[in-house]
């Protein structure tokens, strides 16, 4: 009787062992997948002419080291309301010109801008710490933290027209510095004031569009209505080239 129940038991338990299978299979294909990485979008650093092509021993000031944020999250756009007939292959002297200025009679310790960009596109690094650094500027009042300051090589008001060379060279140059931070050139991001001198009180957090010009953060007509019209298209630009669909 015993001998004759064997058989039942077997198939009782291979049927146990194929339910638990089925369980066992059902269970894993319940596990939640993976997370997907996200995306980080950056753009290949364009061409920049270092500091030492504008500015020589001769005519560089005594200043402090340079300082530092964690990341650059917001590019302002400048005008440095000079003439725009240059010739580019004179844009060291004026470049220098400016410094000059800034270092001397505004007793800065420093050009105020991380980068400036000529008619013909050309790039130039300003601020000393290096161009990949998150290097703090003295471009925008209230607003040098965590942000570089781009200046546009001339005087760009309304009706003036701005080379596509150099809005072409600011998109680049935007794109690269954001895509170190991943962030969209299209997006808005949040800065906060450090002192009462910007449009907002010090410690107040502003929303903010991630290219912004000048007068965004302070009250100023700079970048000028011709270089401010433009904007939108160089916030498209800088997207595209950090691949952003």
């Amino acid at each position: 009787m015993l001998l004759a129940c064997v058989p039942g038991l077997a198939a009782a338990l291979a049927l146990l062992l194929c339910a638990n299978g089925v369980e066992n299979t059902v269970a894993a294909g319940r596990r939640p997948a993976a997370a997907k990485p996200v995306a980080a979008y950056h753009a290949p650093r364009p061409h920049i002419v270092p500091r030492t092509a504008w500015l020589d021993a001769a005519a560089r000031h005594d200043q402090p080291p340079p300082r530092y944020d964690d990341r650059v999250v917001a590019v302002f756009v400048h005008h440095t309301d000079s003439p725009n007939g240059y010739d580019c292959a004179d844009v060291p002297r004026i470049i220098r010109y400016l410094y000059a200025g800034q270092t001397g009679s505004r007793d800065w310790d420093d050009i105020g801008y991380n980068f400036l960009v000529d008619r013909c596109g050309t790039i130039y690094e300003g601020r000393a710490g290096g161009t990949d650094r998150p290097v703090t500027g003295a471009h925008t009042q209230g607003f040098n933290h965590r942000t570089t300051g781009i200046a546009a090589l001339g005087t760009f008001t309304a009706g003036v027209p701005v080379p596509k060379a150099m809005t072409d060279a600011i998109a680049a140059l935007a794109a690269w510095k954001l895509g170190l931070a991943d962030t969209d050139p299209r997006a808005a991001v949040r800065l906060t004031s450090s002192n009462s001198y910007s449009r907002y009180a010090a410690g107040h957090t502003a929303t903010l569009p991630a290219i912004a010009g000048h007068n965004e953060g302070y009250m100023t007509s700079c970048p000028g209505a011709a270089l401010t019209a433009r904007l939108p298209e160089i916030r498209e630009t800088a997207a595209r080239l950090q691949g952003r669909p």
